[in-house]
């Protein structure tokens, strides 16, 4: 009867409660979120702007935040930290900017005790936020897709980049490594108080893209994190990719010192603290102007130092830190694309032939601690299965190998080695990500579920592999087995230390996407022939 319908309808409504965790308890006082319905029995809390540290002082370790009182209404992502515009001519953020962001999802019960993934970004140290949307109204770094389809709380955070966060010049006046330092105190503040939304502080995955992965990897290896971080996944990025730590860091200070007008001596330190913040950013410029002599990757001069403090020695020596962390690491197949593109413009151009001399400058460069020799040797491995007259294809993709196996592919295999070889309860993972086109950063549009939450863009291929990676991280986020954890997925992914194992990720995959030695002949070539070559005297 139409009454009796009617009422119906009216129970249901009054029936359906809202899942939230209303205003929650942390140790700088209480905060609420914005809670946002998905479906039926499915809503998520997402907390934007919480203060995990006082505003920093100007090349100093992040400190507590003094707290606040009543209720913060974290509803509005804060400034992302000080940094260069796109363009590098003028500047955008805010030094106050060590804030991180939540997202917590009830499945059928308000959250408890669920798996917590922090997420890092990466833009070469240099620029990069997770403070809202970037371009138009598109925010890449939305944890709502991982978070509701994995069920698991995802967090990123801001960390200071550019000069602010990264200049040093090797001493304990300018110590460096302050972006690091950002970033482990978003890991201990998460640990500390991730219970109070529905989090297990015991179960902490890390994971970051390029910059953020070597991030990722760095927070695995200092001491400083012992006992928070349970898993770890490095897309694109480890601590000993040959941008990762700069060897000379006095030189760019003292380049940066010299543009905003302050003495190159004993006084340097004393007068870039108290230089305007906005110039000391424009000072740490990116130089684009790569060629095959000076390729691109050698002008990331802003990134990690061994200070002694939050890496008390060269990565490769820390790997012990880590023996009890889960890790997954993996590259793009052509993460070096976007690098070698400065290098070498011509492998863009369908009517610009690469010339075959251009590779050997960048072999060449790459190579330079062992002189011509090493250059030699290189190019007979990468020409060894040239025809005779290979043809500008062969040419165009070689020359993109070359870039993907020095800046990434290369130091994330080595990585993975000294990872299983130390660890004792730690797993360790390989992937390969190669859907089609994946240039640098392509990856992170399937991770953070884009084609679902802006399905026009996308083809229903690009569903798969993003369901697929979503899962796979999930899985292992809860368990530390990307393959069980409640999500499906297409193909059983092995442990790496059963015969160096790795998984190629694609839309399309099958068990034949299980594959071994990851460019085996390649990564030899640069972690060991190269090495053992006989460096030249002077008169070579």
């Amino acid at each position: 009867r139409p009454g009796c319908l009617n009422l119906r309808v009216r129970l249901n409504t009054t029936l359906h409660t809202i899942l939230e965790l209303g205003v929650v308890h942390t140790e700088g006082g209480m905060v609420e979120g914005e809670n946002i319905r998905l479906g039926w029995s499915r809503h998520m809390d997402v907390f934007r702007g919480i203060p995990f540290a006082d505003i920093p002082g100007r090349f100093e370790k992040p400190k507590k935040h003094p707290g606040w009182d009543g209720v913060m209404k974290a509803m509005k992502y804060k400034p992302r930290c000080l940094q260069l515009n796109l363009i590098q001519i003028g500047t955008m953020g805010s030094e106050d900017c060590l804030y991180l962001n939540i997202w917590v999802p009830h499945q059928g019960a308000v959250a408890s005790n669920l798996p917590v993934m922090v997420w890092i970004y990466g833009g070469g140290f240099l620029i990069g936020s997770s403070m809202g949307p970037n371009f138009l109204d598109d925010y890449l770094y939305s944890g709502e897709e991982i978070a509701d389809r994995g069920n698991v709380i995802v967090v990123t955070l801001g960390y200071r980049v550019g000069s602010l966060g990264f200049l040093s010049t090797g001493e304990s006046d300018l110590p460096g490594n302050y972006g690091l330092w950002d970033q482990q105190a978003a890991i201990a503040w998460v640990h500390r108080n991730i219970r109070s939304f529905g989090g297990d502080p015991d179960n902490i995955t890390l994971f970051g893209e390029s910059a953020g992965a070597a991030s990722v990897s760095f927070q695995t290896l200092t001491p400083h994190n012992k006992g928070m971080i349970r898993r770890a996944i490095s897309q694109s990025g480890v601590a000993l990719c040959p941008w990762g730590i700069i060897k000379n860091p006095r030189k760019m200070a003292e380049e940066v010192a010299l543009k905003v007008n302050c003495p190159t001596d004993s006084r340097m330190a004393a007068c870039l603290k108290l230089t305007d913040s906005v110039q000391l950013t424009l000072a740490g410029t990116l130089s684009l102007n790569g060629s095959p002599d000076n390729p691109l990757v050698y002008n990331l001069v802003l990134s990690a130092v061994v200070d002694g403090d939050f890496l008390p020695d060269h990565p490769s020596n820390l790997f012990h830190n880590a023996k009890d962390v889960d890790y997954i690491a993996g590259v793009n197949d052509m993460d070096g694309h976007f690098f070698t593109a400065f290098d070498i413009p011509s492998i863009n151009s369908m009517l610009v032939d690469t010339d075959v001399d251009d590779l050997k400058r960048l072999l060449a460069a790459y190579t330079s601690d062992k002189g011509i020799k090493g250059m030699e040797e290189a190019f007979s491995v990468y020409s060894a299965d040239w025809s005779t007259t290979p043809d500008q294809e062969t040419v165009k993709k070689t020359a993109v190998d070359i870039g993907t196996d020095y800046i990434f592919l290369v130091p994330t295999q080595a990585a993975l080695y000294l990872h299983a070889k130390h660890a004792t309860t730690g797993r360790t993972y390989s992937y390969m990500f190669s859907e089609p086109n994946p240039d640098h950063a392509d990856d992170l549009q399937y991770v953070f579920g884009k084609p679902f939450s802006s399905p026009l863009a996308y083809w229903p291929r690009h569903r798969d592999v993003s369901r697929y990676m979503i899962a796979y991280w999930t899985n292992f986020a809860k368990t530390g087995d990307p393959n069980q954890g409640g999500s499906k997925v297409p193909v059983t992914w092995p442990l790496f230390t059963s015969g160096d194992q790795y998984l190629e990720i694609h839309h399309d995959m099958d068990r034949s996407y299980v594959h071994q030695k990851m460019r085996m002949r390649f990564v030899q070539f640069w972690t060991s022939v190269l090495p053992s070559l006989p460096s030249p005297t002077k008169s070579e």
